[in-house]
C-alpha cells in the first residue's frame, strides 16, 4: 500500500516510537519513504527505540532520542530536531511529517469525585497536552512556510476525545484538549495537512490495563468482551487503515477520523 504523502525524501518524527502503535507506525511508514529520508524517533525507553530503529530500511538515516517528553523544554527539543536535520537543514526535504503518538491513560481506577490531586493532573497534562503542543511548535519553527516543504501533522487521538467514558476522565479530557489544540492549529495553518486519527481498540499495553484496572464495572466488561470476541485490532490493522486514509485524502484538515469511519 502506498500513499503520495509518504513518498519522496521525507523527514519523519514519531513520538512514543518504542512500542505499540508508535512502533508500528514507524516500521510501516518507513517502508514507503524515499532513499535519504530521515527518521527521528522519540520515547523514554532507549532499548525499545533501538529495537525499532534496527527494523528500519538501511536506505534511511535513523536517529533516536531517549527523553521524557513531559519535562522536555522547547530548547531541548530544538536541539534533538536540529541534530537529526544535519548540516543541510530542513530545505533538503520534500515532505515533513510529525506524528504525535506518545501518551498515557492515567489512573483508570478513579471516578471524577476522587480526582483531587493537583500534581497528578499537572503531570498528566504535561505529557499528554502540553508536550505535543510545544513539540509541534518546535517542528513548525524548522519547517516553516519559507522551506516550501509539504507538511503533515498526525495526532493519535481516541473516541474518548469526543465521547465520555466512566473512570477515564484523565484520558478523555486529555485527548479532547489535545485534539482541540490540533483543530485550532489546522484552522490557523491551512497550508498544513492535519489529521486527528482515532485508531480504534488496539491490542496494546493500554488495552491490557483497561481490561484489568478500569474502575467502571460495565466499561471493564466491555473491554474484556472486545478481547473475547476477537474485536480488538492489531497494530498492523490500524496502521494500514491510517495509510489508506492518507492515500484517499477524504478528510478536511483538522478532522477526527476513526478507524471505523467509511
Amino acid at each position: 500500500m502506498s500513499a503520495p504523502l509518504l513518498s519522496g525524501k521525507v523527514f519523519l518524527l514519531v513520538t512514543g516510537a518504542s512500542r505499540g502503535i508508535g512502533k508500528q507506525i514507524t516500521e510501516s511508514f518507513a517502508t514507503l519513504l524515499g532513499n535519504g529520508s530521515v527518521v527521528l524517533l522519540i520515547a523514554r525507553n532507549e532499548n525499545g527505540l533501538k529495537e525499532t530503529a534496527q527494523k528500519l530500511p538501511k536506505s534511511l538515516s535513523v536517529h533516536t532520542a531517549s527523553m521524557n517528553l513531559s519535562v522536555a523544554t522547547a530548547d531541548e527539543l530544538k536541539n534533538v530536531v536540529r541534530k537529526a536535520l544535519g548540516s543541510e537543514g530542513a530545505t533538503q526535504f520534500e515532505k515533513a511529517i510529525i506524528i504525535h503518538n506518545a501518551g498515557s491513560l492515567g489512573d483508570v481506577s478513579k471516578p471524577t469525585n476522587d480526582m483531587k490531586d493537583l500534581t497528578t493532573w499537572r503531570n498528566y497534562y504535561d505529557l499528554n497536552v502540553f508536550s505535543p503542543a510545544i513539540l509541534n511548535g518546535v517542528f513548525m519553527e524548522f519547517f516553516n512556510e519559507d522551506t516550501k516543504v509539504t507538511r503533515l501533522v498526525i495526532n493519535i487521538t481516541s473516541l474518548c476525545g469526543i465521547q465520555p467514558s466512566k473512570s477515564l476522565a484523565y484520558y478523555c479530557t486529555g485527548k479532547a484538549a489535545r485534539e482541540m489544540f490540533f483543530k485550532v492549529f489546522a484552522l490557523e495553518n491551512p497550508e498544513v495537512n492535519v489529521l486527528n486519527y482515532s485508531p480504534g481498540p488496539v491490542e496494546t499495553d493500554m488495552q491490557q490495563v483497561l481490561r484489568k484496572n478500569l474502575g467502571d464495572a460495565d466499561g471493564k466488561k466491555m473491554f474484556n468482551d472486545f478481547k473475547a470476541s476477537g474485536s480488538v485490532l492489531t497494530t498492523e490493522q490500524t496502521v494500514n487503515r491510517l495509510i489508506e486514509i492518507l492515500k484517499l485524502q477524504n478528510y478536511k484538515s483538522g478532522d477526527h477520523v476513526d478507524y471505523y469511519d467509511k
